[in-house]
C-alpha cells in the first residue's frame, strides 16, 4: 500500500524543484541534489548530454530568475519505500522540458540523484 506521506513528501520536494528552477535557487538546487547526482539530457537529433551536480548548479546561478509565477505539472510519482521517481514537466521560457527526477531516502530526506530531461514538444511559450 502506498504511504500517502511519503508520496506527499516527493511530490513537495518535487515541486520545490520547479520553483526553484524558475527562481534560479542555486542553493535550493545543491542542498537537493545528492552528491552523487546525475544529469542526462537527449535532444531531437539524438545526441546527449551529461552533467554533474556542479555543473547543473552553476547553471541556475549564473542566470537570472523567470518572470511571473512558475509553471509546471508533477504527471506521476512511482515510489517505493525508499526512492521514488517523477515525472513532470516544467517551463523554462522560451522552452517547456519533460523531466523524469529519480529520488532516494537518504536520512530521512529526498535527494535528487538522476534527472533525465529532454525539451518537450508542444507549443511555443
Amino acid at each position: 500500500m502506498l504511504d500517502q506521506s511519503a508520496e506527499a513528501a516527493v511530490r513537495a520536494v518535487a515541486e520545490g524543484y520547479c520553483v526553484a528552477l524558475h527562481t534560479a535557487d542555486a542553493d535550493y538546487l545543491h542542498n537537493l541534489c545528492h552528491e552523487n547526482f546525475a544529469m542526462a539530457s537527449v535532444q531531437p537529433s539524438g545526441n546527449q548530454m551529461f552533467f554533474t551536480r556542479e555543473t547543473f548548479v552553476e547553471r541556475a546561478r549564473s542566470r537570472d530568475p523567470f518572470e511571473g509565477e512558475p509553471s509546471f505539472e508533477v504527471l506521476s510519482i512511482d515510489m517505493e519505500p525508499e526512492m521514488a521517481m517523477v515525472k513532470l514537466w516544467v517551463d523554462m521560457p522560451p522552452r517547456r522540458y519533460c523531466d523524469y527526477l529519480g529520488f532516494f531516502l537518504v536520512g530521512g530526506e529526498w535527494k535528487l540523484i538522476q534527472k533525465l530531461y529532454r525539451t518537450a514538444s508542444g507549443p511555443s511559450l
